[in-house]
């Protein structure tokens, strides 16, 4: 998004981003909470939310797209949420909540003094936009000369401010002379994504609690201890998220490649199980089929509470049948049995259509071993065999800079990379993105998130 001097505004996605906000104001907005949304693409939603009308909307709408503008602004890096705000001055913006918008972030963000300092210009630009040029110097008047709360005062500039008394030592710096080198700050003062510690060298357990309790689990620990701290963690990692109203199938690799060997061993494995763990906690109904020395082993999970009731069904030789209806054997979906064999991701995807899903979910290494391509080449056929079930790649990695190139078995497919356990606070909305139940889902999880930002008086 290009904003030049005099020029006009530039960005290749404005029509996307147009139709997207006139079909759901609200969605729309909340869409750029979600962990892992680029910076840019956050700053065009500002922008937008910002420059359109909001006649028609009741107060709510209104007072949810008011907190999602308050957290984009103060969320992203200054210089993103002040291009976006200049360029509400070039397309003469002029609605209330832009003004209070612009105000707040003049006056009230976390880093106004520095900012101020370092990029005095935008900031009066747009401080005299929102309020108007000849209100705003007439404020700035009346504050220099030792006004601080007059009637006038009040209705021009006050009204707006949630600490008066910081607006006013803030107008003040904004009309007083500047600073010559003064560097602005980088990065947002309270960030959008979560941030969490990545080791600096990797290791099978320290890639998130849930894979780590699962590696120990693996490699022969006491079952006794690990499996209640295990339900605890995947509790902790769900909490807080909504239950989707679909079905979700989820090709699980269990091959050899997955489990690996020497210092990696069990590794990548217990990530993708963890992952399933935290599926089954979140999706109503999940349907795993692996893929494997085990690889017809089918398991349907569905759930009218969270660990309720759980149906697990074992197909192959003999035909064997098994039903789960206790809260105990809600630990053989944490275990995978043995990771060893071939891939062979194509029939299993087959499979796990049969079951009519709203969402197939291949969780893999990339690895596949029995007739290499046969996935591709699958996936390929489906449209023209009349499937329109949805299938992403999932694919679980060792660290963030592993090289996939000779490890994407369907370059058709979508495909995220996940590592870590934190990588799930934007892995599960990227998932559920691809369905019909999923739009809900995430403007229900994003909703929550935005209450707890302002509830824990992050913005």
């Amino acid at each position: 998004m290009a904003l030049s001097r005099g020029g006009d505004l530039v960005w290749d996605d404005a029509e996307l981003h147009r139709s997207a906000r006139l079909s759901d104001p609200e969605g729309y907005a909340l869409l750029a909470l979600v962990p892992g949304v680029l910076p840019w693409q956050r700053a065009r939603v500002l922008l937008c939310t910002l420059a359109a009308s909001q006649d028609g909307l009741d107060e709510r709408t209104r007072a949810t797209l008011a907190k999602v503008a308050r957290a984009l602004m103060f969320g992203l890096p200054p210089a993103y949420a002040l291009t976006a705000l200049l360029a509400l001055r070039r397309l003469r913006v002029n609605h209330k909540h832009a003004t209070r918008a612009v105000v707040a972030f003049v006056l009230e963000h976390p880093e106004a003094d520095a900012l101020i300092e370092a990029r005095r210009p935008a900031l009066v630009d747009c401080f005299e936009h929102a309020l108007g040029k000849a209100t705003a110097r007439g404020c700035a008047r009346l504050i220099a000369e030792g006004d601080t709360g007059s009637g006038r005062l009040r209705r021009s500039l006050l009204r707006f401010a949630s600490d008066p008394a910081v607006a006013i030592g803030r107008v003040r710096a904004l009309y007083a002379p500047g600073t010559y080198g003064a560097v602005a700050p980088q990065e947002p003062p309270v960030p959008l994504d979560p941030v969490g510690e990545r080791p600096a060298i990797v290791t099978p357990t320290n890639r998130g609690d849930i894979a780590a309790t699962l590696v120990h689990l693996y490699r022969g620990g006491p079952a006794a201890e690990l499996r209640p701290a295990l339900a605890g963690y995947v509790t902790e990692a769900t909490r807080g998220l909504p239950r989707l109203a679909g079905h979700v199938a989820v090709v699980l690799d269990t091959s050899g490649s997955m489990r690996g060997y020497g210092e990696r061993e069990w590794a990548v494995m217990s990530q993708a199980a963890a992952l399933r763990l935290v599926l089954a906690e979140v999706c109503e109904r999940l349907t795993v089929v692996e893929t494997g020395e085990v690889g017809d082993r089918l398991t349907v999970v569905e759930t009218a509470e969270v660990g309720d009731r759980l149906t697990v069904v074992e197909t192959g030789e003999g035909d064997r049948l098994a039903m789960a209806e206790t809260a105990g054997d809600y630990d053989r979906l944490a275990m995978v049995e043995a990771a060893e064999g071939a891939t062979d991701l194509a029939t299993r995807l087959l499979d796990a259509l049969d079951t009519r899903p709203d969402l197939v979910v291949i969780v893999t290494d990339g690895y596949e071993n029995v007739l290499p391509g046969d996935l591709a080449r699958v996936v390929a056929t489906l449209p023209r065999a009349g499937v329109t079930t949805p299938v992403v790649l999932c694919q679980a990695t060792f660290t963030a800079g592993d090289d996939l190139t000779l490890r994407d078995p369907a370059p058709q497919l979508p495909r995220q990379p996940f590592w870590h356990q934190d990588d799930f606070a934007g892995l599960l909305p990227w998932l559920f993105g691809h369905c019909a139940p999923g739009r809900d889902w995430i403007r229900t999880a994003m909703l929550s998130r935005l209450e707890g930002r302002l509830e824990g008086g992050r913005t």
